[in-house]
This record gives C-alpha cells, sequence and structure tokens, in this order.
C-alpha cells in the first residue's frame, strides 16, 4: 500500500469540479493549459478536453456542420458578456442564461457551447437542436466524457435554464454514470457523499472494466488516502469540501479511461 496526499487547493481543481452560482471558480492555473479546437476564430478548452473534442469531431466529420461558439473565457470577458446581456436582453434573460463572473463553467476551460453551423448563429443562445447531427453528437459525447450540463427540467437544481447546446467535460465513466441516474454535476455530487472511501462504492462498468467511486472528505491542510502500490486511479476536487476517487480495477486501461 502507498500513501497519497492531497493539498487544499487540489480541491478545487481537476475535471470534476462543480462550478455554479454558489461555488466560484477558483484555479487561477487553468488558462496556462489550453489549446485552439477550430481554425477560423479559434475557440480554446483545456488541453485534455480539447483533445477529446476534436476525436469527436473527427469521428463524425462534423466540422462543417458543426461549430463551437465559446470555449475558454477570462473573467474580464465573462464580465463584458455578462454586462452585454444586461443591457440588450435585461436582467430576467441574463439570469436564466449567463452565469455570474466568477461563476461561470467556461473559465474552467471544460466547457464548451456548439451550434448547428448556420448563417446567423446566436452566441448566446445558439440553435443545437435534439436531431439530426446535432444529436448524434450529444450520444457521443456522453460516452467520451461530456454531459448536456443545462437539461431541461433540472433548472431550479443548476440555477441555469435548460441549454442543449453547452457541453461539460468531467471524463468517464461519470458522464455515463451520470446521464444512467438521470444526475446533473450538483445532484451527482450529493450521490457521490453516499459512497465514502473506506467503504462501499458506487460501482459501475465501463467498456467491460471495473470502475468504483468515492468521495473523500477534506481535512483542513492536507487529505491523505491508502491505495494499493499497483492500483490505476484517479483524483479530482469537487471545488466544494473533498475529492472524487476513480479507481479502474482491470489492468487493461487506456488514456481515455484515465479522462477524469
Amino acid at each position: 500500500m502507498k500513501t497519497v496526499s492531497l493539498s487544499k487547493s487540489m480541491i478545487y481543481t481537476g475535471n470534476l469540479i462543480l462550478v455554479n452560482r454558489e461555488h466560484p471558480f477558483r484555479d487561477n492555473e487553468a488558462n496556462n493549459n489550453l489549446m485552439p479546437i477550430q481554425n477560423k476564430n479559434p475557440i480554446l478548452l483545456n488541453h485534455h478536453t480539447g483533445a477529446i473534442y476534436t476525436k469527436i469531431m473527427d469521428e463524425l466529420f462534423a466540422w462543417n456542420r458543426i461549430k463551437a461558439i465559446s470555449g475558454w473565457r477570462s473573467l474580464q470577458e465573462q464580465q463584458q458578456i455578462y454586462r452585454d446581456s444586461l443591457a440588450e436582453n435585461g436582467t430576467d434573460f441574463t439570469a436564466k442564461y449567463v452565469a455570474l463572473p466568477g461563476h461561470s463553467e467556461h473559465q474552467t476551460g471544460l466547457a464548451v457551447d456548439v451550434a448547428l453551423n448556420q448563417a446567423d448563429i446566436d452566441f448566446i443562445t445558439p440553435h443545437f437542436p435534439y436531431v439530426g447531427i446535432c444529436n448524434v453528437f450529444r450520444s457521443l459525447a456522453s460516452r467520451f466524457g461530456f454531459i448536456e450540463r443545462y437539461p431541461q427540467g433540472k433548472e431550479n437544481i443548476t440555477g441555469i435554464a435548460h441549454e442543449p447546446w453547452h457541453f461539460r467535460y468531467v471524463g468517464a465513466p461519470h458522464s455515463t454514470l451520470m446521464q444512467q441516474l438521470g444526475d446533473t454535476l450538483e445532484e451527482y455530487h450529493t450521490r457521490l457523499k453516499q459512497f465514502a472511501y473506506g467503504r462501499e462504492p458506487l460501482r459501475c462498468d465501463f467498456d467491460s472494466k471495473k470502475v468504483e467511486v468515492f468521495y473523500l472528505a477534506a481535512s483542513k491542510d492536507v487529505t491523505e488516502f491508502s491505495i494499493g502500490d499497483n492500483a490505476v486511479y484517479a483524483v479530482s476536487g469537487n471545488n466544494v469540501d473533498g475529492f472524487v476517487i476513480t479507481i479502474w480495477r482491470d489492468r487493461h486501461w487506456n488514456a481515455l479511461d484515465m479522462a477524469v
């Protein structure tokens, strides 16, 4: 067995961080690991997230049919978008569709807004229907670690209106679990509190692999946990009060499996 130590700052990093009105984005290093995902009007994403997005688009031959509208945004850009929306669309619309500066998933580099490629695409509410290539993208994206972050009927939980165009990278197998359970990211983190590290995990099968998911509450300064010397695992902060530990019990794994 070995002991893994996690600093308090690591609570605010990782693909599973919860960023919403109650929980601001706290990682100031996100802009140091970005990549462009389009040649024209380049959109930036976290490097790993961008690589997975590119893989999906390549597999679908969708570069001319689906267009990324927005990816990573700086705090200053989010502030400007928020001010512009207030002036142009009013308070009610802005509260529904534009996250408060400092509380936007776009500042993480893990979120992308996409649109059906057509004339006159709206920046705030792009058209991304549940038919055709858009829905094929939606289905494939969930298998590769993306979730539709703001589903219909969960507005009171997410605090954001239904946004069929907004996809958030959380990594596999979490995207699959969330889809099967019908959970938003908020609900998923609440659920994981039932599976404390060292007790029974949340189990799932993912691509013929056995996966276990745990929640580990953060200690005051440094959080430690023990794990097998040869274990294949990953850790993400939840941006609130602890960590999500994902363990692959099958040794046959690849880089995509570790995308948590």
